[in-house]
């Protein structure tokens, strides 16, 4: 039987009040859109990635450091926690706590094909840098974004 290790226990209280807090929210915002993902339809996860910027738009500077550090809390959350954190609820988890920090993003949801069938992903941008998924995205055909960006990604209004 493996047991888990101790290590990101001890790696976790050594950490800066700021990061725990940061990971704390964003393990808590993964593990809210996993139960919505599993119980909303997919209309209302589309009104939930589309509300508002709320705050002031912080400096450039400030702006990417914000960036950096929830790609890097949402990353280190889905490989951390016992639930599945995939793509869909680490976009919605990045998107709602840049705009909680009145960083504007947008997620998109795309579509792709492989030798295993047909799969789904999602991404975030904040302009032209790639906050989470964006890694994988050019595998994908975007089929709508949130907030809807131009009238080809009609699905968005869903």
């Amino acid at each position: 039987m493996n047991l888990p290790t101790i290590a990101p226990i001890g790696k976790f209280i050594r950490l800066p009040l700021r990061d725990v807090l940061l990971l704390l929210e964003a393990a808590l915002w993964t593990m809210i859109f996993g139960i919505a993902v599993a119980v909303l339809p997919f209309r209302h996860l589309g009104l939930i990635a589309s509300c508002p910027v709320r705050g002031p738009k912080p400096k450039d500077q400030a702006r990417v450091i914000m960036v950096r550090r929830i790609r890097w809390a949402i990353v280190t959350v889905a490989r951390q926690v016992p639930w599945c954190a995939w793509c869909f609820q680490q976009g919605l988890a990045a998107q709602l706590m840049l705009r909680r920090r009145g960083i504007p993003s947008v997620l998109y949801y795309g579509a792709g094909s492989d030798d295993s069938g047909l799969s789904a992903h999602v991404w975030v941008r904040d302009g032209d840098v790639d906050v989470i998924g964006g890694d994988i995205a050019y595998r994908f055909a975007v089929l709508a974004t949130f907030p809807p960006q131009s009238p080809e990604s009609s699905f968005g209004n869903v």
